[in-house]
């Protein structure tokens, strides 16, 4: 029956192999058809640039009508019409947005739906499966990486029920795209004369050894600062630590986007989700703070979702009502410079719900706040819960007054009895703590490297305006710099102008490694193609250079041994934590006249492999160049949405059109980082001057 209409595909499907129902027709069905009628023929839908359809060969199942309704929590495809006229179609011109969008490819039985950036890239029994890590978020989600020809042309999930069950974010799934651009970096580049040039791997390394050991010598080893990204694995953050340190260099950190480091004496171990993510379907109560949680971690909102529809109550405190569609029983939306006070007023509601004095360091702070009607519903629901979590997103880490945020979150913890945590923002946040790639006693953390630039870089796996806090003063010290090393898959094109030196170092794909995700959990990888041209492991790199310094130390032949080094001693579950003393004096920033930048970071411009792949660059979710504003706010410009606006800082003015967002707070306005069209404006936070152009 199922077969009535559905058409001979097979040789030219990209589901062939792999299909479910052409298993079933060749082991149980005849081999003859006795269909003699016509078959329908039904038109193909356009679900956007990651999902290619051929809608003749649906068998409708629903499986992805399902799925999008209950998993992904948006329904996006539904059956219309009825009998052999029904057929799956999205809503009247509209694509399929979601964020885990190519789940449905996975469900789908038949070649309905496909992978539209693998479409007729190979036949599924030419590739070969091997397993590896995302290097995208904190969740560390297992994969299935499917190659032919020393070439990566498909990713799949691997299916595990502790990190990411049997699903996969596209950011994980499409990301692939990027590692065969004509963008990577491919051999070992030296500026000359203001002039790149190709040079092989000995005179390249030579180049940077001398030019560290000129500088340390100069001007000692505080002259040197070591930005790594919090992506790069845990045995390139271990080498790298150990060669700063080697030079007698305490600069190094991996917290890019962070700007406030003032409780960083007293945090005690890797700040983490405080809790095992399989746990996450317990809780009957959940505060997240400061969180854009569906795009910033889709995988983790989707267990959030689940766990909602069995009775969790979530609220919810940031500066965007970002639908997490999900039901959010009580959410405050604020400035971010009021973050910290509506906090404060959730801590005395709290205390007086479940009659428990707060930490005196806090006791002066907390008694002046002023509970609004939702921040006591808030507490009211948090003391009614029996398993509670409050967790810190993104944007509470990266605000200015950091440290004072996680005391009041740890505080509302600890009064009703539940587990504190940090989401993280990358693959490897945790693994970077437990590497040790942050600074040590009078070490420099990564904004007062910037701020008080020194002579020389070194840059691992970063890229100067999209993964700091603030771009244009990054772009700005590593311009001024004695030297630059750059190391890193891709030609970047601001580390054409500030660097002296580019070594090109193996993308996750073509490296083995170790990440540590949010929950602590250790995951080891291998490579699973060859390194493109010249291009080498950066624990190899990092190695071979630590040899040529004349470090000891150094002499490993495999990344487990590194791996090893990196995790003997105290067992990685002793290293989390993350919890700091109670910053006193806790009180909100004063209100100033103007408008405050609300800046994330979105989806698809995490990191430099996510910001190379088309296929995702043309989804919905990238078209981020705007800026905006709520209704009030852009009647009070006189402005209309899509009108230009003139947006300035101390740092630089942009011109960018104006968009409605009435979820936003009065006085604010939405400006994205990691982006070339707002670099120029420097800081993700503060005040913002706006007016139409």
């Amino acid at each position: 029956f199922l077969l009535i209409n559905h058409p001979l595909d097979c040789p030219i499907c990209d589901q062939g192999g792999e299909c479910q129902l052409q298993d079933l027709a060749v082991g149980y069905g005849a081999s003859k058809s006795r269909y003699q009628e016509e078959k329908r023929v039904v038109i193909d839908k356009n679900l956007g640039p990651l999902v290619s359809t051929d809608m003749t060969r649906c068998i409708n199942c629903t499986r992805c009508v399902r799925f999008t309704q209950e998993i992904a929590g948006l329904m996006e495809l539904g059956q219309a019409f009825r009998g052999e006229h029904a057929e799956i179609m999205p809503f009247v011109e509209k694509t399929i947005d979601s964020e885990l969008s190519g789940n449905i490819i996975d469900l789908c039985p038949v070649g309905a739906l496909t992978s539209k950036p693998f479409r007729f890239a190979a036949r599924t029994w030419e590739l070969s499966r091997r397993r590896s890590v995302s290097p995208h978020d904190s969740l560390g989600s297992n994969l299935i990486v499917q190659v032919k020809h020393d070439a990566v042309k498909r990713v799949l999930p691997l299916e595990n029920e502790a990190v990411n069950e049997c699903w996969l974010a596209d950011r994980d799934r499409f990301s692939y795209e990027a590692l065969n651009t004509d963008e990577r970096l491919t051999a070992p580049m030296i500026k000359q004369g203001g002039e790149w040039r190709e040079v092989d791997w000995q005179m390249a390394l030579e180049y940077v050894a001398n030019g560290l050991k000129g500088i340390a010598r100069d001007n000692g080893g505080d002259g040197i600062g070591f930005l790594a990204s919090p992506h790069a694995t845990l045995e390139e953050l271990h080498l790298l630590q150990k060669l700063a340190r080697g030079l007698g260099c305490e600069n190094i950190d991996s917290r890019l986007r962070q700007t406030d480091f003032s409780a960083d004496a007293t945090r005690q171990g890797a700040p983490w989700l405080g809790m095992p993510i399989a746990e996450v379907g317990e809780l009957n109560r959940l505060l997240v703070v400061g969180s854009f949680l569906r795009k910033d971690h889709p995988l983790l909102a989707q267990r959030v979702r689940q766990a909602a529809k069995r009775g969790l109550k979530v609220s919810a405190v940031g500066c965007a009502g970002d639908d997490w569609l999900l039901k959010v029983s009580n959410r405050v939306t604020v400035k971010p410079s009021a973050l910290v006070g509506t906090l404060a007023a959730i801590t005395k509601a709290l205390a007086a719900e479940v009659s428990k004095p707060v930490d005196a360091a806090l006791a002066a702070s907390v008694a002046a706040a002023e509970p609004c009607e939702t921040a006591k519903a808030i507490a009211a629901e948090l003391a009614a819960g029996q398993k509670v979590a409050v967790w810190l997103g993104n944007l509470a880490t990266q605000h200015p007054q950091a440290a004072a945020i996680q005391t009041l979150a740890q505080q509302i913890a600890d009064l009703c009895g539940g587990r504190f945590g940090v989401i993280g923002e990358a693959a490897n946040s945790v693994g970077a703590y437990v590497a040790g790639a942050v600074p040590q006693g009078k070490g420099l953390n990564a904004a007062d490297m910037l701020a008080k630039p020194r002579a020389a870089y070194v840059v691992f796996g970063a890229e100067g305006a999209s993964d700091f806090a603030n771009g244009h003063q990054t772009l700005h010290a590593l311009g001024t710099a004695e030297t630059v090393v750059h190391l890193g898959a891709f030609k970047c094109h601001e580390a054409l102008a500030y660097a002296d030196v580019m070594l090109p170092v193996a993308p996750f794909s073509e490296t083995s490694g170790t990440f540590v995700n949010c929950e602590g959990r250790v995951q080891s990888f291998h490579g699973v193609v060859k390194g493109q041209g010249q291009s080498r492991p950066g624990w190899k790199v990092l190695r071979v250079l630590g040899n040529m310094l004349g470090l000891t130390g150094f002499e490993f032949a495999k990344s487990e041994e590194v791996r090893d080094e990196a995790l003997a001693g105290t067992p990685v579950a002793e290293r989390l934590g993350g919890r700091i003393a109670p910053v006193a004096g806790v009180s909100p920033q004063v209100e100033q006249a103007g408008f405050e930048r609300i800046a994330d970071i979105p989806l698809y411009s995490v990191d430099p492999i996510v910001r190379r792949a088309p296929s995702l660059q043309r989804t919905r979710d990238a078209q981020v160049g705007a800026a905006w504003l709520n209704a009030a706010a852009l009647s009070a410009l006189g402005a209309a949405d899509g009108d230009k606006l003139k947006l300035k800082t101390p740092s630089g003015e942009v011109v960018l059109p104006a968009a409605l967002d009435d979820t936003l707070p009065d006085g604010c306005v939405r400006l994205p980082g990691a982006q070339a069209a707002t670099a120029e404006l420097g800081a993700l936070s503060g005040l913002i001057s706006v007016e139409r152009a």
